[in-house]
């Protein structure tokens, strides 16, 4: 069977990394979490201290650090950090690093490596438009701006008592600015993508809407 990829898209908080793991585990596919490769980077510029507008610095971290997924964990440098990029002060800054032009030239060049002989599953915000414009399925996961804040609201309280919904929401929608204005890959739906917006789905009908689509395709599954 030759390869097949599927490129999905969204905004943060959509629940792109949540319905690709099962997309990817239901098809034996393999995933990429891209954004968590923006996260690992960030976290490991923001763990050396460096400035965040020190471009040249963190382009060479870039290019040197080993990010790795290994059994569901992400790693870098052989560390692992699946609890370190889910915190607020990566949140705060990855934006900001996801938009140095040769920062994402360096990491959607290893996405495409990866996506060249593997059948795959891939998330992202520029997948279906930079990194996979040849898909074979392409999926724009959208929500609303309160769904994404309480969703992140439960992801995160657990560990942080403190937090509150409103600056999630405030977050959100600085982030959403962010991504979309930047100049370089912003986020956008590609022009052959399906839309799915998840407000008030269940990750299962999600899951199934997409499985779908992907039987339509002709593929075996």
């Amino acid at each position: 069977m030759c390869a097949f990829q599927i490129a999905i898209d969204g905004p943060a908080g959509a629940g792109k990394s949540t319905i690709a793991k099962k997309i990817a585990e239901k098809l034996s596919f393999i995933y990429i979490d891209t954004g968590a490769m923006y996260r690992a980077l960030t976290y490991e510029v923001l763990d050396r201290k460096i400035a965040i507008d020190n471009i040249e610095e963190i382009i060479h971290i870039a290019k040197n650090c080993n990010i790795a997924f290994k059994n569901k964990d992400v790693f870098v440098n052989n560390n692992k950090v699946n609890d370190d990029i889910r915190s607020r002060r990566v949140n705060e800054n990855v934006s900001y690093i996801a938009k140095i032009p040769e920062v994402r030239n360096i990491l959607v060049d290893r996405q495409k490596k990866i996506a060249s002989n593997n059948n795959i599953v891939m998330d992202g915000r520029d997948i279906g438009t930079k990194v996979l414009p040849n898909a074979n399925l392409k999926i724009f996961l959208t929500a609303s701006v309160e769904e994404r804040a309480l969703r992140r609201y439960n992801e995160i309280k657990c560990n942080n008592s403190n937090v509150d919904i409103e600056s999630i929401r405030s977050e959100i929608v600085k982030r959403d600015a962010m991504d979309e204005s930047r100049e370089h890959s912003p986020l956008k739906k590609a022009i052959n993508a399906v839309t799915i917006d998840t407000t008030g789905l269940t990750i299962k009908e999600v899951v199934e809407n997409i499985l779908i689509l992907v039987r339509k395709q002709c593929i075996n599954i």
